[in-house]
């Protein structure tokens, strides 16, 4: 079955930096894209960053220039380095699968698979 266990969470201050991992499984990286969402305390979750399987990437206006998005399918793993954070990038990061249909797509509902998240928190 598909899994994806996200990693690399913690606290840190502003202007530092993260990187989050997502292992995955169960389905072969040729066939789905991946992308980081999250979701802050009152808010909806939000579609950070999406990876095609050629890598190609999508990002929300807000981290561009900030976070990058990349995969190693060799090792069946999606990671987000996240540089120059802000208080308001605190959440909880999940990492998403959705069946490649040629287009990248920053909407959860247009994904299949959920990780269980891994939070995130920006101190000022």
């Amino acid at each position: 079955q598909v899994q994806l266990v996200e990693s690399g969470g913690g606290s840190v201050q502003s202007g530092g930096s993260l990187k989050l991992s997502c292992a995955f499984s169960g389905f072969t990286s040729d066939t789905y894209c991946m992308t980081w969402f999250r979701q802050g305390p009152g808010k909806e979750r939000e579609g950070v960053a999406s990876i095609d399987t050629d890598g190609s990437t999508n990002y929300t206006d807000s981290v561009k220039g900030r976070f990058t998005i990349s995969r190693d399918n060799a090792k069946n793993t999606l990671y987000l380095q996240m540089n120059s954070l802000k208080p308001d990038n605190t959440a909880m990061y999940y990492c998403a699968a959705r069946w490649w249909d040629g287009r990248l797509s920053l909407r959860a509902d247009e994904h299949n698979y959920w990780g269980q998240g891994t939070q995130v928190t920006v101190s000022s």
